[in-house]
């Protein structure tokens, strides 16, 4: 084990001398200030989570000695026992721990429940996708925290290289015409219209800005990863289950949301409702897919169809050449929004947030008619710079975060 942890720390100085973005996720902060002794960041694969880690770890004030990074899937740590090489570390000096791929270690949950309840280190884990590190059980003993994708707010702060706020949802409902104004006034670019629609094509995953001309081929290659080593690893998919994955994905994207009734999906992919459920949760939980609920579904009599929408919008460009323009905006207001907000979607409006506001999201002439009448009701609008009143310009929502 002490020549295994040797490797390590070559390895983990090698990593932490590679030149690391600037830019902080906006997670950093509170990441870096906590006083928890294990945390964990799950979320999507390609959002930035060894980044944010790394960038974490070289910022502790702490010798090279007393810290190291690891990751899980490299061929050095398969068959060792966390729980074993982590001691090591610890007898060694070690303080703090960064461990990525996590969910790629052998019983992963028992090792690092040990680490918490007998060694004193502080860890710092990621999870390529939601599926095994946010259970019940498991995220109630360590503090988690998920990555989403690149909010819009954040691809305006990389490719304008300023600082913007970020509002709650409460507060873009009552003020969002200064607040577009404060937003507008600050952009080198003041042609904001023409950075939404940047964004809703490319600019979604931080690896955009490493190689922006190979961008679709490398979200090809999240997908395929997250089906075959991910989904397949983790579920034992077979590589004729994974093409039907894909198919199902592909039928999403070409698709209207509520065209998708269960019994018509089932017969267009080629398999059973129940096999069909059960992928779209595998879907759902990879961050690959957003399954929106009707809120009636809340009182569990009540049966009512499900929306399906892609994850976000950089993942048509990926999949499939023709687009629904209805389909586009309702997959960016709901990316926006599913990271720290219940959404469901209703028969008056498009969607209820946090069971308090009513939403109809639409292009720049959509009128009240669908929602007159709704208390904490409001229009999201394309193709609209500035607001007013209950309308809302739909870009603003990707200031939430």
């Amino acid at each position: 084990m002490q020549t295994k942890l040797k490797n390590a720390k070559r390895l983990s100085i090698f990593k932490l001398n590679q030149t690391l973005p600037k830019y902080q996720r906006f997670l950093y902060q509170n990441i870096f200030d906590s006083t928890s002794k294990i945390i964990g960041i799950y979320g999507s694969r390609g959002v930035g989570k060894t980044t944010l880690m790394l960038q974490i770890l070289k910022a502790t004030k702490l010798n090279a000695s007393k810290k190291l990074y690891i990751s899980c899937d490299h061929p050095m740590m398969k068959g060792i026992s966390l729980f074993d090489f982590v001691d090591e570390f610890v007898r060694r000096g070690g303080e703090f721990i960064v461990i990525d791929e996590i969910h790629e270690a052998n019983n992963f949950q028992a090792e690092l429940k040990s680490i918490y309840d007998f060694l004193e280190v502080k860890i710092l884990f990621s999870g390529s996708s939601a599926i095994e590190i946010t259970n019940a059980d498991f995220a109630r003993r360590y503090s988690m925290y998920q990555m989403p994708i690149f909010s819009f707010r954040e691809y305006l702060e990389m490719t304008q290289k300023i600082k913007l706020d970020a509002y709650s949802l409460e507060n873009l409902v009552e003020n969002h015409e200064d607040i577009v104004y404060d937003i507008i006034n600050n952009l080198t670019d003041k042609k904001i219209l023409k950075l939404y629609d940047e964004f809703i094509n490319v600019g979604v995953y931080p690896f955009y800005f490493e190689d922006k001309s190979k961008y679709i081929d490398r979200i090809h290659e999240t997908i395929n990863t997250v089906l075959y080593k991910d989904l397949g690893r983790l579920f034992n998919i077979q590589a004729d289950k994974i093409d039907v994955l894909k198919k199902l994905l592909l039928t999403i994207c070409v698709s209207k949301p509520l065209e998708l009734s269960i019994d018509k999906l089932a017969t267009t992919v080629g398999i059973s409702k129940m096999t069909l459920y059960k992928y779209i949760e595998y879907l759902g939980k990879a961050e690959l897919v957003n399954h929106i609920s009707h809120e009636a579904k809340r009182f569990k009599s009540i049966r009512k169809p499900d929306k399906l929408y892609l994850s976000n919008t950089n993942l048509f460009s990926a999949l499939c050449s023709n687009q629904e323009i209805g389909t586009i905006r309702e997959t960016y207001f709901v990316s926006m929004l599913s990271s720290g907000h219940r959404v469901h979607y209703v028969e008056k409006g498009d969607f209820l947030i946090d069971e308090k506001f009513t939403v109809e999201v639409g292009g720049a002439n959509k009128s009240f008619k669908q929602i007159k009448d709704i208390p904490n009701s409001f229009l999201a609008l394309d193709d609209m710079e500035i607001g007013f009143g209950g309308k809302i310009p739909l870009w603003l929502v990707g200031f939430l975060y």
